[in-house]
């Protein structure tokens, strides 16, 4: 048995989001659907975490347990050749049989795009959240910073989560502005059910005074999602980064 390693990038404009589901397209769905018309075989594809509808991935990890022998290099030419094209296959190797893309992590880093101007995007429809009030990045970049560090991040997990641990450490946060645009940059060992689409959703917030500045520290300790801001709607989000 061989366990293969994919890297893959995609626009999940499209999809309702990587896992399978029974009542929407996914993108775990269509790579099982590529990987059988290469193989034959509709082999399990094991990804290295879930993302919701509307999110995308500059880099998402997966692995899949197979006993054909076909080459890595032919495997990712034939893949890309068969799926569509808002996914691609950037790479393969592969790696030891007790190797798991999700357990095996050690850390994720996702991104987070504001459109930041008074006027739509045509381009970006799908690809960053329009947000029309004028955001300063290096205030929210100094707010940013109550994020970093171990926390229970209880507070800023989305309701239906069933995960009991919901202590992780961040590594880093950054929100820097690029002409129109402003990104928000969380490095972390592990996130919750919408966690980053919620830290950003209260950095807004506390643009808007909302919520009062440098409250953060106690908004985290509290637990309590109420205090937390808004949810940031998906299309800005991207999975960037996934550490092994």
């Amino acid at each position: 048995m061989r366990n293969l390693f994919l890297r893959l990038m995609y626009d999940g404009s499209k999809y309702h989001g990587w896992q399978v589901q029974p009542n929407g397209i996914t993108v775990q769905e269509t790579l099982q659907d590529a990987v059988e018309r290469i193989l034959g075989v509709r082999e399990n594809v094991t990804g290295c975490s879930r993302t919701d509808s509307g999110v995308h991935a500059r880099d998402f990890c997966c692995n899949i347990r197979t006993q054909s022998g076909i080459d890595c290099y032919r495997f990712v030419g034939s893949l890309n050749a068969v799926l569509p094209d808002d996914i691609c296959v950037k790479s393969c190797g592969e790696v030891s049989e007790d190797f798991h893309a999700r357990y095996d992590c050690k850390g994720k880093r996702y991104i987070y795009r504001i459109w930041n101007a008074n006027y739509k995007n045509p381009f970006l429809t799908n690809y960053a959240y329009h947000y029309k009030n004028k955001i300063d990045a290096d205030f929210l970049n100094a707010q940013a910073q109550s994020f970093v560090g171990t926390h229970d991040f209880k507070g800023f997990c989305s309701s239906g989560s069933s995960v009991e641990d919901t202590v992780r450490t961040v590594k880093a946060f950054t929100v820097e502005r690029q002409s129109e645009e402003v990104v928000f940059s969380v490095e972390a060992d592990g996130f919750l059910y919408n966690m980053v689409r919620i830290m950003v959703g209260t950095l807004i917030e506390i643009s808007e005074n909302r919520i009062e500045k440098d409250t953060l520290e106690c908004i985290i300790e509290s637990g309590d999602r109420q205090k937390a801001g808004r949810t940031a709607p998906p299309q800005g989000l991207y999975l960037d980064r996934v550490f092994y």
